[in-house]
């Protein structure tokens, strides 16, 4: 498989840009956003599907109004 030219491009623009102490910061911080979606989509699907569905019930409606 052949490696794009623009990948290589792009790989020395962010290398001058941040130079290499940071890069490794950069993707840490990256990698930790990421998890930490991942945890987030995983706590929502989890709660959204033990949580029952809401019930109406009589006492939620309004009661109906009596006429003279």
């Amino acid at each position: 498989m052949e490696f794009p030219m623009h990948w290589l491009i792009i790989l020395v623009v962010v290398l001058i840009l941040f130079g290499g102490r940071k890069i490794p910061e950069l993707m840490r911080g990256l990698g930790e956003g990421v998890r930490g979606f991942k945890e987030g989509m995983h706590g929502a699907s989890q709660a959204s599907s033990t949580t029952p569905p809401a019930q109406t019930t009589a006492s939620a409606e309004k009661p109906a109004e009596e006429k003279k």
